[in-house]
């Protein structure tokens, strides 16, 4: 055993990596076999066209790049299962740590609430819900009692003062009908006294039509004068 562990670089006492750091070292290793990749299929496009190249001219060196692009296509596909199980790991390895971070917080936070919770008291916070409530009824009760206006005009009838009222109210509207009716017979002469008098005498135009018409009345009216 200490022997593999020496031959991967691990001593005995070396501490364990965290999460995080297996994670980037998945990333690394991911990154290195992506090259290696490019590497592998621009060697087999290299043989593949050296066989073409020498497939009739040299059919020995055809078959020797052949058999190099077997061996790179073989080494292309053990890096794609290498490369798909670490992806795998990685992700794996991602979520757990994600996990971890969560159930951290929520461990955090629940010793957070104890501890905010080991001062109250259930019973405690019960009586002085209910000691609250009761002020608020004692506060309720004294508002009542200063707007109750009990000390002030509580003596009085309602029922009296409201006839009381309606009588100032009649003789108002009386007063008002007296100065109306007063004011009605002032305006009567006023208006009489004002106006051109009736004419008496007959308009001279119409008595001399009359003679002109009558020659009877116009005898008459020349003796008269």
């Amino acid at each position: 055993m200490s022997f593999l562990n020496k031959m991967f670089g691990r001593g005995e006492k070396a501490a364990p990596v965290t999460t995080g750091e297996a994670i980037q070292k998945l990333r690394e290793t991911e990154e290195m076999l992506n090259k290696k990749q490019d590497f592998l299929e621009k060697k087999i496009e290299g043989e593949v066209t050296a066989a073409r190249k020498n497939a009739k001219t040299n059919k020995r060196a055809a078959l020797q790049a052949l058999k190099r692009k077997k061996r790179y296509e073989m080494q292309l596909q053990q890096i794609d299962g290498t490369l798909s199980t670490i992806e795998m790991q990685r992700e794996a390895l991602e979520s757990a740590n994600t996990n971890t971070a969560v159930l951290t917080t929520m461990n955090d936070a629940a010793k957070a609430l104890k501890k905010a919770n080991a001062d109250l008291d259930v019973d405690k916070v019960h009586d002085m819900m209910d000691d609250i409530a009761e002020q608020q009824d004692v506060a309720k009760e004294i508002s009542e009692a200063i707007s109750n206006p009990v000390a002030f005009g509580g003596e009085f009838d309602e029922d009296e003062l409201e006839a009381e009222l309606n009588a100032l109210g009649d003789e108002l509207e009386l007063e008002e009908q007296e100065e109306l009716d007063k004011q009605l017979l002032d305006v009567g002469p006023a208006v009489s006294a004002n106006l051109p008098e009736v004419p008496t005498a007959e308009p001279a135009r119409a008595k001399k039509k009359a003679e002109e018409e009558d020659p009877d009345m116009a005898e008459l009216a020349a003796w008269a004068s």
